[in-house]
């Protein structure tokens, strides 16, 4: 029998229901051990253990700590009250306090090797180490002082970025780009390069094109490559590589793609190899239930061989054979590890986007340096080098915000920052690509900020009157914001302004 999601599930349903019978009988005998929550008894006798936060948690009480998701601490006792472990952040010994230990787990070695660097928490130390990475890669980045024009009609954006990019050489296109919408007045002093990549991103993610697909992940909006993209369109490759040279071209000339694409991708552009665990994101499905496999006994009990049930390109239903004579070899607890390891290769190796792939990085890697890429950066250091991040610390903002006309204690400016924190996400967004062209911001923080190649504080200048509506010049990450006195009136304008003006510029 193969391997058959619905087939299984009441077996499984089954063994866990035995199994949780025979942990009960034991305990009869045997009494669980005071605070014994998740961790097995060789876990308890360590003295300490690194763990990872696997939900968020806010302290209600001062002898609590709170939880980051992905945010990494070290456990000094598992035991300090039923259902409480203690213990202190991995990077901070002074921040300690007892936290719930069903929002923890043991780490691996892939939690270790991308330490601070999780979806949901960046810290200190690691934003240290990837502008060290970051400042080594740019040193063999050198942009030419010459100019290479990129003439587009913002309507039939992604053709003429196509045909403007890949009728051009490499060398060519590492001069200064200068970005020209025909029909549109503007002289691109740097805005408008950010403009265009903002909204390329948007196209390579559209779906009409069929490049990309969402992520087999329910809980995220990450792409992949569409397999199927071969079906749908015989240039399909030609499309691939010239992504892969504008992926190249965002960080060879210090831009931000908005656009999110998935760890496995990443680990694929930089030809890193899969594990087990990456197998949660090509088959979520398939994932859990290895895993239980993996961790239960009763193998025989599920009727499985060594083969497979699978469906073609074109939904055909078949069966792959995972050994030789594979579907006529019963799966059992002495060689389920061995089945376990040829089902994970194969869902992992057999992804039908090999050829996709050698397109893409044929593009990226025309652009950017492989050996220093391969060298410096893991699949979560790339990804923040190409995306940067959306989630904005408006202490951070204001830290780093230059003025001209104004003082940080003006009215104007105190309503402003109360505004600023007053907005939801979506509108700080709108705001930032108001005033910068791009919804993201470096991994470093606003210190770091484009501007024309080079690093380039947001400012805000004191002009124009109470009646007219700020404006931005995003070739300097500047608005000229009137001297409003009133919070309701700036906030007014300000709503208006982002929602009007955003994917316009202002001539200087």
């Amino acid at each position: 029998m193969t391997f058959n999601y619905d087939s299984i599930m009441l077996k499984m349903f089954k063994i866990i229901k035995e199994n949780n019978n025979n942990n009960n009988n034991n305990n009869k005998t045997t009494p669980r051990r005071k605070g014994h929550h998740l961790f097995n008894d060789l876990e308890l006798e360590l003295s300490s253990a690194l763990v990872i936060a696997t939900n968020k948690f806010i302290a209600n009480k001062y002898d609590q700590l709170d939880l980051d998701t992905g945010e990494l601490l070290i456990v000094t006792d598992w035991n300090y009250e039923d259902g409480w472990a203690f213990g202190h952040r991995k990077n901070n010994k002074e921040e300690k306090g007892k936290f719930p230990k069903v929002l923890v787990r043991i780490c691996n070695k892939g939690d270790e090797e991308l330490e601070g660097s999780s979806k949901n928490i960046i810290t200190t130390e690691y934003k240290i180490k990837f502008e060290e990475k970051i400042e080594n890669l740019r040193n063999s980045l050198e942009i030419e002082n010459i100019e290479t024009e990129i003439l587009i009609h913002r309507k039939n954006l992604f053709n003429d970025a196509y045909d403007s990019i890949m009728n051009r050489s490499p060398n060519q296109l590492k001069n200064r780009l200068r970005i020209k919408y025909i029909g549109e007045e503007g002289i691109d002093t740097g805005g408008l390069l950010r403009d265009f990549f903002h909204n390329i991103s948007k196209e390579i993610g559209n779906p009409n094109y069929s490049l990309f697909q969402y992520s087999s992940n329910n809980n995220s909006y990450e792409l992949d490559v569409n397999p199927l993209s071969c079906v749908i369109d015989s240039n399909h490759l030609k499309y691939y590589r010239f992504i892969g040279r504008i992926m190249g071209l965002a960080i060879f000339h210090r831009q931000y793609l908005s656009i999110n694409f998935s760890l496995i991708f990443y680990k694929k552009l930089l030809d890193k190899q899969l594990t087990f665990s990456d197998l949660e994101y090509v088959d979520p499905e398939m994932y859990k239930n290895i895993k239980w496999l993996k961790n239960n006994n009763g193998a025989e009990n599920l009727c499985l061989t060594f083969a497979l049930d699978t469906k073609d390109c074109f939904g055909n239903q078949k069966s792959i054979e995972l050994k030789p004579n594979g579907a006529n070899i019963e799966v059992t607890d002495s060689n389920k590890k061995e089945y376990i390891n040829l089902i994970v290769k194969y869902k992992l190796n057999n992804t039908n986007d090999k050829k996709q792939f050698k397109a893409l990085k044929k593009g990226f890697y025309e652009i950017v340096p492989s050996n220093k890429i391969h060298t410096l950066f893991n699949e979560v250091d790339l990804k923040y080098l190409l995306v940067g991040i959306n989630e904005i610390d408006i202490d951070d903002w204001e830290k780093n915000t230059d003025y001209e006309g104004y003082k940080t204690n003006d009215i104007t400016i105190i309503n402003f920052w109360k505004c600023v924190r007053d907005f939801d996400n979506e509108n700080r967004i709108k705001l930032l690509i108001f005033a910068t062209g791009n919804s993201q911001v470096p991994v470093t923080g606003f210190k770091d900020l484009q501007g024309n190649g080079r690093i380039t504080h947001f400012k805000l200048k004191n002009t124009g009157n109470l009646n007219d509506l700020p404006k931005s010049h995003t070739c300097f990450n500047r608005i000229d914001l009137p001297p409003y006195t009133s919070y309701t009136i700036l906030k007014q304008k300000l709503l208006l302004a982002i929602s009007e003006g955003v994917g316009s510029f202002s001539l200087e």
